[in-house]
């Protein structure tokens, strides 16, 4: 668990880096398997195996190559890998996500492995979570553990601290959901952009709502981020989950009441991407219907 002053830091600021999570031994695991689905790509040219709604679980960058591999997600690797289960439900990560969250609990929504390995050129448009998640309430986390070590240099995630104070910005351009703000809220709002950086192990937990984006890597060293989302128990979801998997609901924290909670949200239900991941959607590739 963390401090009460680190609780408050993240409410406050929307983000939380905290060292030194997960374990050596925890973190080797989950490379190890990583590792092993890397391996793998190199035999494939597009996106190959299969999750629950028939979507690819393993989705590749246009720049991929067998000698150059670029695996850039991983949709819900808990169902394919005991190590990642362990780590997304029964984790001092979990648990501190179940902490900042707070109230009577918290469930797993999703996971997904976001990876840009050396000189790839995945990218991330500025975007806020809870318009790809909306639920009935927005007291939800994203934890992006560093597999490996993150640096400013290497694509780490950018954000813009106190955002999640602010409105929910439309993702929706053209009458189509693009997954990510309209220029004009880029070029007002995600000016000042704060890195989110440390040593494989660390975690950097996310509010919602908070404003976030990250570049391409040009260094000869790998990014990966293991990234489970974590609702509050009382929050019900609205719509389809992006990523569903058989572990969608799974109690991490606290006790379950069959309570629902509501705040004050109005958003516009997003499209669901046809494609692997929402990288099609942001590159304004995929046009699904609702």
């Amino acid at each position: 668990m963390i401090e009460q002053w680190q609780v408050e830091q993240f409410h406050k600021d929307g983000y939380l880096v905290v060292e030194g999570v997960l374990s050596a031994a925890e973190v080797a695991g989950l490379q190890q398997d990583f590792d092993q689905w890397v391996e793998t790509s190199r035999a494939h040219t597009e996106g190959w195996g299969e999750t629950q709604d028939g979507r690819e679980r393993f989705d590749l960058e246009a720049d991929h190559r067998a000698d150059h591999p670029s695996l850039r997600r991983v949709s819900s690797p808990t169902e394919i890998s005991q190590a990642y289960f362990q780590v997304a439900m029964k984790s001092r990560m979990a648990a501190i996500a179940g902490q900042l969250i707070g109230g009577s609990g918290a469930r797993f929504h999703h996971s997904k492995i976001n990876s840009k390995l050396p000189r790839t050129a995945t990218k991330v448009e500025w975007h806020q979570d809870f318009l790809f998640t909306p639920h009935s309430n927005d007291d939800i986390v994203t934890a992006l553990l560093m597999v490996s070590d993150v640096t400013p240099e290497n694509g780490p995630l950018n954000v813009i601290a106190g955002s999640h104070k602010g409105p929910l910005w439309s993702h929706w351009h053209n009458e189509r959901f693009t997954g990510a703000v309209g220029k004009d809220v880029e070029a007002e709002h995600c000016q000042a952009p704060v890195a989110c950086y440390g040593p494989s192990g660390s975690v950097c937990f996310m509010h919602t709502r908070l404003l976030h984006a990250s570049s391409p890597n040009e260094t000869e060293h790998p990014r990966t981020l293991f990234i489970s989302v974590y609702a509050a128990e009382d929050a019900l979801p609205f719509g389809e989950n992006p990523l569903p998997s058989e572990h969608a609901g799974l109690m991490v924290a606290g006790v379950e009441t069959g309570l629902v909670r509501s705040t004050a949200n109005q958003v516009r239900l997003p499209q669901k991407p046809r494609g692997a991941s929402f990288f099609v959607q942001q590159a304004g590739k995929d046009l699904a219907s609702a």
